[in-house]
């Protein structure tokens, strides 16, 4: 088998290109495609080339960890059936390319237990659990639920809904951008300079700046703890005697795990957890080009997808 795939051939320079696939085993599925989502964090410094040293990289390279589509072969022990609907976490089913990622494809080759079966309404929103599971394993990581959000993307909004769907009290988002400032549901969205607060139990930074660690600090309560839960391409740093005198913690959230699938995916069964309103754009694949350029530059895109069903 082959497939029509994004490749990023060298940073800024991507292209669609026909790939061959490796062959299914009896634990494996195959997966046509539906949507798949474009990373504003990780797969933006792919594309611009500031993504640090990390196991598995180089180019070229086929982006893309949120996948969804329907299953067209499965293998005897698969456990999984045609027709069913799966969110799919990359592949590293190319041959001739990197595929520390490898979502974005028209076809993926998967083992079955790598493929989430989700429910069938979900539609193109189903991209979105990946960074649902983000979200839900921050929190899980930091051990109680953020009160302060930095980041009004949409990780940030996802980690808001998520406090709310588990009974916690609606935790402060800070926003700098006024073009994500609004659509905050249940919960406060303001710019930083206009909060006072300096007693913050938990901050939960999506933000992916470097340089805010000193400032997020000097919000806290005493014994507060920050937890990264974005992706920071510069290093981090901090004045130690402010976090000394509030014994503060710094915890990083790594990535998600199975059970953090699981477990958003149950929220969103039981209508706890909403994915709606968080995709922006929707491009063919064939614009795949122009689709990540946007993603990347425009303030008004929260979320794009790309569209396979031409493919």
């Amino acid at each position: 088998m082959d497939t029509i795939a994004v490749v990023l051939e060298k940073p800024e320079h991507l292209a669609l290109s026909r790939l061959d696939l490796s062959p299914p085993g009896p634990e494996d599925v195959v997966v046509d495609v539906e949507w798949s989502g474009i990373s504003t964090g990780t797969e933006r410094l792919l594309w611009s080339g500031r993504m640090p040293p990390f196991p598995g990289l180089g180019y070229p390279l086929v982006p893309g960890y949120e996948a969804a589509g329907r299953v067209v072969s499965a293998g005897a022990d698969a456990g999984l059936s045609v027709g069913d609907r799966v969110f799919v976490p990359g592949a590293h089913c190319f041959s001739g390319v990197r595929s520390l990622f490898g979502g974005a494809a028209a076809r993926l080759v998967v083992p079955a237990a790598r493929a989430l079966h989700v429910a069938d309404d979900l539609r193109e929103r189903a991209v979105l659990m990946a960074l649902a599971a983000t979200a839900h394993h921050a929190i899980v990581k930091a051990g109680r639920q953020p009160d302060l959000i930095v980041g009004h993307g949409v990780l940030g909004r996802l980690l808001a809904r998520l406090v709310l769907a588990q009974g916690g009290e609606a935790p402060t988002v800070w926003e700098c951008n006024p073009e994500r400032a609004g659509g905050g549901d249940g919960y406060p969205v303001v710019d930083p300079a206009e909060d006072p607060r300096r007693d913050y139990r938990a901050i939960c930074d999506v933000s992916g700046d470097s340089t805010l660690l000193d400032t997020l600090i000097g919000r806290l309560a005493a014994g507060g703890e920050v937890v990264l839960a974005g992706f920071y391409s510069e290093p981090l740093s901090f004045a130690f005697p402010p976090a000394f005198m509030r014994e503060a913690r710094i915890r990083i959230a790594a990535e998600w795990q199975r059970s953090d699938l699981l477990a958003v995916r149950d929220l969103v069964g039981d209508c706890k957890l909403r994915l709606d309103g968080l995709i922006t754009h929707c491009c063919d694949a064939s614009e795949a080009a122009d689709a990540y350029r946007t993603a990347f530059t425009d303030p008004h895109c929260l979320k794009m997808i790309l569209n396979w069903s031409a493919c």
